[in-house]
């Protein structure tokens, strides 16, 4: 049975949150490494030291495969992310936590 895109999304925040919290601190593929990067972007402004892990994260991952890294736009066409407000609200929720 797979999982539902439910059970994705929140599998994807709690990394998100682990690599904001420090527990984890890289990315283990490109839609991780994607996600990292825009997460650190959007909750950037309020959270900086959780945003940099994120940007970290995806960056050490970038480096060594720079052609994976894609546009905001394209991970959301991909359907990686549903939108980013409630990108934003899940991480914030799971931070708080």
């Amino acid at each position: 049975m797979h999982p539902s895109a439910r059970d994705e999304e929140a599998a994807l925040i709690e990394r998100c949150a682990a690599v904001a919290q420090g527990t984890e601190t890289s990315a283990r593929d490109i839609r991780e490494a994607n996600l990292f990067h825009l997460a650190g972007m959007i909750v950037g402004p309020r959270r900086r030291t959780e945003a940099a892990r994120l940007l970290q994260a995806s960056d050490r991952y970038f480096s060594a495969r720079p052609a994976d890294r894609l546009d905001s736009a394209e991970v959301v066409r991909r359907g990686w992310v549903s939108d980013l407000p409630r990108l934003r609200q899940l991480i914030e929720l799971t931070l708080r936590e």
